[in-house]
């Protein structure tokens, strides 16, 4: 029997492990600065799968190693969640990690404990299939995506040193080979009035008024932005508006917005924050990009600019063509080239620093953040088997 069939025949075997393992992570609530359980119990899960060295780095990110080659090679997928929301909204608890009609069920089974589950799997492969290639391998539980997405590899690559050729990104692609994705910003624009008594409103400068000229001017020009073949359109969202005055008898002296911009290609940080700039010319307000630096749960604060850049690799690209070879010889056909409609690690890793990324994960892009998140174990083993097999490949 060849690697390649080995591989799928040890995935296939290990289904219920897989399956438990997934079930097991789920069950541990984790939203982003708060991931030390389910990080101590992957961590474990790693060593029970005999991986040559497993490590929590200082941000609190789960770094499991095999082999110890001239080349690096990374697989990702982050381990902290978005919160519950409703749970009216859920037909059971979000947290009972069921295993039911060929799914796991739960908060994070698709967004995307899925995929360190399927890691853990795979890397149990590589070691039961001898795998002496020479690579190392990096198989990572990352901490903080949800809140600052590739906040993770900034830390990986700039204080653990950490630099692979390629990673392969294992959020949910729906059973597709995803090649790249939309960047995205979090813009402010602040805006200052002057207030007066609400009798009178003529005698101040309402906040209110000049925030919303701008949001109906954002709208207008989410229509207009630049589309890209494969990427599509970028897009401007409201997600927040505030207020202020100094009492309801008066006239707003204080607005600010929340700007979610998603980022084509060819679109920059500059181009975007030009384009709201343009909006608000003349009135009193200022326009900046947020920041972000949180303490996670190791106590380590760190942060970076809330500017996510656009990446995209074309299919001809070795490490893509990596991942079509590796699924070609293990299910007999070509698969489906794609893109990510959300924001994944790879703003950092490809955006910032140029390191080639494929994604490949179980589960349905559409369960993010959904209520009765759910992920076919089917898609779990498929995984387990594409990440041996990439391993192989690349």
């Amino acid at each position: 029997m060849n690697a390649i069939s080995s591989i799928l025949d040890l995935s296939r075997r290990y289904r219920d492990d897989t399956a438990a393992a997934l079930s097991e992570l789920v069950k541990i609530p984790s939203l982003s600065c708060r991931e030390k359980e389910v990080a101590a119990k992957l961590a474990g899960q790693m060593r029970a799968a005999g991986f040559d060295e497993v490590t929590i780095d200082g941000l609190g990110n789960v770094i499991g190693r095999i082999g110890r080659g001239s080349r690096i090679l990374a697989f990702d997928g982050h381990i902290d969640t978005v919160d519950v929301g409703n749970p009216a909204n859920w037909n059971e608890d979000p947290f009972s990690g069921a295993i039911r009609d060929g799914f796991v069920y739960g908060r994070g089974a698709a967004d995307q404990k899925g995929g360190p589950a399927a890691m853990v799997t795979a890397g149990r492969i590589l070691k039961e299939i001898g795998f002496d290639r020479d690579l190392t391998l990096y198989f990572v539980g990352s901490v903080m995506e949800e809140d600052c997405d590739g906040l993770c590899w900034k830390y990986i690559i700039e204080e653990d040193g950490i630099r692979p050729e390629a990673v392969v990104i294992t959020e949910p692609t729906d059973g597709g080979l995803y090649r790249g994705q939309r960047g995205r910003m979090e813009i402010e624009v602040e805006f200052r009035g002057v207030s007066a008594h609400g009798s009178a409103p003529e005698r101040g400068k309402n906040a209110i008024y000049m925030a919303s000229r701008a949001c109906l001017a954002a709208e207008r020009l989410n229509e207009g932005l630049a589309v890209d073949e494969f990427l599509g359109k970028g897009s401007v969202a409201l997600s927040q508006f505030v207020s202020g005055s100094p009492s309801l008898c008066a006239v707003a002296d204080y607005a600010r917005i929340h700007l979610d911009r998603r980022l084509t290609w060819g679109e920059t940080r500059e181009s975007a924050l030009a384009e709201i700039e343009a909006l608000v010319q003349g009135e009193e307000a200022r326009v900046f990009l947020l920041d972000y630096e949180e303490a996670a749960y190791t106590g380590r604060r760190y942060g970076m600019e809330k500017y996510y850049p656009t990446w995209k690799w074309p299919e001809e690209h070795p490490s893509v063509a990596a991942g079509a070879r590796a699924y070609n010889a293990l299910f007999g056909r070509r698969p489906r080239i794609g893109k990510w409609t959300f924001s994944t690690n790879a703003v950092t890793i490809s955006g910032i620093y140029g390191i080639p990324a494929v994604g490949f994960g179980p589960g349905a892009e559409a369960m993010a953040h959904a209520p009765n998140e759910k992920t076919p174990v089917e898609e779990l083993v498929n995984a387990a088997a594409f990440y041996a097999a990439y391993a192989i490949s690349f």
